[in-house]
C-alpha cells in the first residue's frame, strides 16, 4: 500500500471548520478517518452489498476498494489502529473495533484473492462476521462524529469531494 502523497496530505487548507458534526482539528488526519468509515459503512451493510456492489452499481467501487480505502494510507494492513489513537480515532475502543474489522476483512480477501468477484466475498462463510465487525466499529465511529451511522454510504465521488484539499 502507498503512502498518502504531500498534494493530498490532510495537514493542507480545509474545505469547512467541520465534517458533518466533527470539528476538522478534533481529529487531524480527518480525510483518513473518512475513506476508513467509507470503506467500514460499505463492508459494514448487506442492503448495501447486494443492491450496489452484487448489482454492479457504479460509483461505488467494489469490495477489493473498500478494503484498500480502509488500509491505503493507515497501513492497518501492517500495525494496530491504536497507532492512530488521537490522530484518526479518538479512543482505544475505537481502534479495537477498527482493529477486529481489519483483521476480519482481510483474512477473507487473503483467502479468496483480491481479483475476486463480489460474490466470492459474500458467500465466504466468515463474511458475515466480517460484516458484523464492520458494523460494530462503523456504529462507533459514525456516532462519534454525531452522524447517523444507518444513512446509506455516500458514493465514491462524494467522498472524493469532501476529501479533497483546497
Amino acid at each position: 500500500m502507498a503512502v498518502q502523497g504531500s498534494e493530498k496530505s490532510s495537514r493542507r487548507g480545509r474545505r469547512s471548520p467541520t465534517m458533518g458534526a466533527m470539528p476538522l482539528n478534533d481529529i487531524p488526519w480527518w480525510r483518513w478517518r473518512s475513506n476508513v468509515r467509507s470503506a467500514l459503512h460499505m463492508l459494514s451493510d448487506p442492503v448495501f452489498q447486494q443492491e450496489c456492489w452484487l448489482a454492479g452499481l457504479d460509483g461505488y467501487g467494489d469490495v477489493t476498494d473498500a478494503v484498500y480505502r480502509l488500509v491505503e494510507d493507515t497501513w492497518l494492513d501492517n500495525w494496530s489502529a491504536e497507532k492512530y489513537v488521537g490522530t484518526i480515532f479518538r479512543d482505544s475502543q475505537e481502534a479495537a473495533l477498527v482493529d477486529v474489522a481489519v483483521l476480519r476483512v482481510l483474512r477473507i480477501m487473503h483467502q479468496v484473492g483480491p481479483d475476486a468477484p463480489v460474490s466470492a466475498y459474500l458467500q465466504h462463510h466468515a463474511w458475515p462476521e466480517a460484516v458484523r465487525a464492520a458494523r460494530e466499529a462503523h456504529v462507533r465511529l459514525a456516532t462519534n462524529d454525531a452522524e447517523d451511522p444507518d444513512t446509506p454510504p455516500r458514493t465514491l465521488e462524494v467522498l472524493a469531494i469532501m476529501t479533497r484539499a483546497v
